[in-house]
């Protein structure tokens, strides 16, 4: 696509981190054209975002890279948290990550400890729509059936136009989309500054034996970056950051024991933010991320709340780009996200305050002389870091979801505690169909109609609904709460849209559920 002329798309793609590569990767494997610009002149050389949870695994299975991403990953055993003095003592207190540590029975798919610019380049490669590297979005005007972008090529200079059908912003806290339309933010806000300082030493004496993502440390906190080598630390910024000596600061806090030099390679100032956007949609443009929501790093929920964003709304752009959904059907991707953002900015800040519990509890036994015990008990359960409640259990209420009026609603996820349950609105739980092939594999681009007898369902007319039929097991029946006849219609994004306990009640049972939950107005 060449941009030195004026360009015309389906959906143009703002911000070229892992949730606007995830979003173009998804909009390919559903046919709708796509373009990602990116100011930057490449993708990102620094580690960012460290952890790939359980659902976002899920996701990226179903893209088939799950296994790519798990490759270049951390071994299983690095999905644990732990908490030292300085990074030469014995842990203190240690966490871990369920989900990420060991399998669960929940899922077919486990968790990772990878950093940000190895992720990033998989999901360069998963698709092939283009990307414009260096190129800024300058300005948007929304037309009747369009949005109308102005991108400056940063390199020589170019200004071009590009008409989109819908803009999906994906450019970060400080969104450039979402300014310009004017769109405020609630929460915490800004929650100070922090330094990133990615450098290389041998830190195996300490580490190798006990193996971890994280390494909470009263000078800062310690990361590993790949399998081969590497490290981060990351510390509040001081006031005068440009004219810090790092390599002296970091040596100080590895202390005197640390083995060879510690050499810096990168150093990257930033700031943390606490924010969930007023809202999600302006018109034809869409938030989603950062841009709609900033989560404090503390528990690796911001990237994975934007993955599973972008796999809310891309099949209902999909359905509305290819006419076999209503325009109202976006409007249920801020009914159903927003709800999800703001119950993960909570569980984030909670993270954030008891990580400070741990370290300020530990400072006082210090400094008050007390004999610091070897062990410590944590302000938490080790379940506090499972958060499979809120990663798993997220229920959606909105328009794309026909409630079974014989269950209550459930409310959204929250916490450690994850029931699998097959009630409308939620994640379809994970069951065995077949020796490997889990229920999660039957989802993609179209719907799926789970059923222990497709008989009757096969007779009614589901056209021009992508839909495929599956045969659900008997013995997984009764846990989806169905009788022999019955039937679960489940969402491209894994979300169960109805349920029917029995038979079809009528001959358009499954096109009047289609018609409803996609906002269609076709008869």
């Amino acid at each position: 696509m060449d941009l030195m002329a004026d360009a015309e798309v389906a959906v143009l793609i703002v911000g070229g981190g892992p949730v606007g590569l995830t979003a173009r990767a998804l909009l390919e494997r559903w046919g709708v054209r796509a373009l990602l610009v990116e100011k930057h002149g490449e993708l990102s050389p620094f580690p960012r975002a460290r952890l790939v949870n359980v659902r976002s695994m899920e996701i990226y299975r179903g893209l088939g890279i799950g296994a790519e991403i798990t490759a270049g990953a951390f071994a299983p055993e690095y999905g644990r948290i732990r908490f030292r003095d300085t990074l030469q003592d014995r842990d203190f207190a240690t966490a871990a990550m369920v989900g990420i540590n060991a399998p669960v029975p929940e899922s077919p798919v486990i968790g990772t400890v990878t950093s940000q610019d190895r992720l990033e380049p998989l999901l360069l490669a998963a698709a092939d729509a283009p990307v414009r590297f260096g190129v800024e979005l300058i300005g948007l005007v929304e037309e009747p059936g369009s949005v109308v972008a102005s991108v400056l090529d940063r390199k020589n200079g170019e200004e071009t136009r590009v008409r989109a059908r819908y803009v999906l912003a994906a450019d970060g806290a400080n969104s450039t989309v979402r300014q310009r339309l004017g769109i405020g933010t609630t929460g915490p806000g800004e929650l100070g500054g922090f330094t990133t300082v990615v450098f290389d030493a041998d830190l195996s004496r300490w580490c190798a034996h006990q193996p971890a993502g994280v390494y909470f440390t009263a000078h800062g906190l310690f990361a590993p970056l790949y399998p081969e080598g590497g490290w981060a630390w990351f510390v509040p910024t001081p006031e005068d950051a440009a004219h810090t000596d790092w390599s002296g600061l970091l040596s100080r806090a590895l202390g005197p024991g640390a083995d060879g030099r510690a050499d810096v390679l990168r150093v990257q100032h930033w700031v943390m933010n606490a924010s969930v956007a007023e809202r999600f949609r302006h018109g034809r443009i869409l938030l989603t991320g950062d841009a709609a929501h900033a989560i404090p790093i503390v528990g690796g929920l911001g990237m994975n709340t934007g993955v599973a964003d972008v796999h809310n709304l891309c099949w209902k752009l999909a359905g509305v780009l290819h006419g076999w959904a209503g325009p109202g059907l976006l409007e249920t991707y801020e009914t159903e996200r927003h709800p999800v953002a703001h119950e993960t900015l909570r569980q984030a800040v909670s993270n954030a305050q008891l990580m400070m519990q741990v370290q300020d509890r530990r400072r006082d036994q210090l400094r008050t002389g007390e004999s610091a015990p070897a062990r410590m008990e944590l302000p938490w359960s080790e379940r506090y870091f499972a958060q499979l409640g809120l990663v798993l259990g997220v229920s959606y209420r909105s328009d794309a979801v026909l409630a079974d009026h014989t269950a209550p609603p459930e409310p959204s996820g929250t916490g450690t505690d994850y029931v699998p349950t097959a009630d409308p609105g939620r994640r379809m739980p994970h069951l065995w169909l077949a020796p490997g092939r889990s229920t999660l594999d039957a989802f993609g681009e179209w719907f799926t109609l789970l059923t222990p007898d497709p008989t009757p369902w096969e007779q009614q007319a589901a056209a021009p609904w992508p839909l495929r039929v599956e045969t659900l097991p008997d013995e997984h029946a009764e846990l989806c709460g169905l009788r022999s006849h019955g039937a679960l219609l489940i969402r491209p994004d894994g979300h169960i849209g109805a349920r029917w306990r029995d038979r079809p009640p009528g001959d358009s049972s499954l096109h009047d559920a289609l018609t409803s939950l996609t906002c269609s107005a076709l008869a």
